[in-house]
Parts: C-alpha cells; structure tokens; sequence
C-alpha cells in the first residue's frame, strides 16, 4: 500500500504505520489529524528501532482513531471480536471503558499461539478499574495467563498454581513478559519486578481484554492499548505506548 501524502498529514515515513492509518480511516470514514497520525508513525518506528515490533503478534491502539470501528483496527494481528461495545464507551483520547459486567474484547489470539517460554500480554491503562484487564482461563490446572486486581494487581504467565501479586494498582502499562521456564518480568505503575514461577504447557484459550474466561471478571477499567506476543523488554514498550497515549491528548482538540 502506498504512503498517503497530502496538504493534511505527511508525516508517514513507516509502511507499517501507512498501512495501519489508512484501515483506521477507512474504518472511521475520514483522515486522521497529522499529530495523530505522527503519533502513530513515531510509535512504530520507534518499537522498531528498540527491537520489539516483531514481537507484537495481536495488539490493537484502543485510542487515537476517530471511531469505535477505527480503534478496533488491528495494529497487528487479527481483529478482535467485540463484545457489547458502544460507541459512547469510546474517547479517542483515553481510550475504550469496560461496565464491569457484559462487554469485553475476544482477541482472537490463543493462548498457546507463541512459544511457552516466550510470552508477552500488556494493557494500558488510562482510568483504574478492578478485576480481569486480560486473561486466557481460570483456576490452577492449565498453564494459564492473566492480568487482573483491584487495589493490588496479581499476574500468571503461562502458569498454574496460585497468582503473584505484584503491587498497587496503578495507572499506565501493566503486563508480563516471559523468556524463560523458571521467571518473567511483569510491570505495573513504572515499577518492574522478577516472578519465579516455572512454566507449563499454555492452556487453549483465547486471550480475552476486559474480562477473563469462566471466571466472569469483567474490569470498568478504560484501555487505551492491549498488546499479545512473544516475549519483549517491558520497560521499552511501556515508554513508548506512554509516548504515544501522551502525544494523543496533545494532538486531537
């Protein structure tokens, strides 16, 4: 596909990012600001340029799009399956905002589709919410993967067994990234810690966002990004998923 450039934006230089706008406006009918559509450039150059794009199998950029329909573009990967989603749940600035109770995405990304011990799933979060931001099942028989909480946030990757808290609630990136049998990285708030917990075969489930299969945890969080893949340097995609959210609230009026 080739790169749109007009009087209105020209600030694609990544096919990537070309491809990925033009879907968001012909989702949403009509062309996105050039501070947008920068955003987005910046944001894929620079996932690049820190070596972890390839790793992002399914993700999609909850903000920033004019329309529901357009956030729901995948920026890698399959579309995700929506779930009772309206469009007053949705600002382009902060992202998309569960009810706690009936709407979640399917990602459409199964569990056990990237390697046991090579593993990755974030949400951003912009406004807090509690209980299941993203999971692939419950209980403690299947080597699972979940990001859930309330006032403390708990994580498995690729595990059973009991979850790992592993601190306060907090705005921004929360996620886990596994690259090995015996511990993964998980984050949260800035802060990132060591999880030692040996892995198990990954449980055949897709990944849901908002809610987490069987048990009915449905969050009234607002995500502005969700991304699923193999493993990746946490801190480099929470500095520039935050990039891109903060060049969001400067670009759209």
């Amino acid at each position: 596909m080739s790169l749109r450039v007009n009087s209105d934006f020209n600030g694609v230089t990544d096919p990537d990012a070309g491809a990925y706008i033009a879907a968001v406006e012909a989702a949403d009918g009509q062309l996105l600001e050039f501070g947008v559509g920068k955003a987005i450039n910046d944001f894929v150059v620079g996932c690049k340029q820190d070596k972890i794009w390839d790793a992002i199998k399914a993700s999609c950029i909850l903000a920033g799009a004019r329309t529901l329909n357009g956030a729901l573009v995948p920026l890698a990967g399959t579309a995700p399956t929506n779930f009772n989603f309206v469009s007053g749940d949705y600002n382009r600035k902060t992202g998309l905002v569960g009810d706690g109770s009936s709407k979640y995405l399917d990602s459409n990304r199964n569990n056990n589709a990237d390697p046991q011990n090579s593993k990755h799933v974030s949400v951003y979060i912009n406004t807090l919410g509690s209980l299941g931001f993203m999971g692939s099942g419950a209980g403690s028989t299947a080597g699972i993967t979940q990001l859930y909480g309330n006032t403390s946030y708990l994580v498995r990757n690729n595990q059973t067994g009991s979850a790992t808290t592993i601190g306060a609630s907090a705005t921004g990136l929360f996620g886990t990234s596994r690259n090995s049998g015996t511990s993964y990285a998980a984050r949260r708030g800035g802060v990132q810690t060591t999880v030692n917990t040996i892995s198990q075969t990954p449980n055949n489930a897709n990944l849901l966002v908002f809610n987490i299969p069987t048990l009915t945890y449905f969050t009234n969080a607002r995500l502005a990004f969700y991304s699923i893949g193999e493993s990746l340097d946490l801190a480099l995609l929470d500095a520039r998923v935050t990039a891109l959210i903060t060049a969001f609230g400067v670009a759209i009026p």
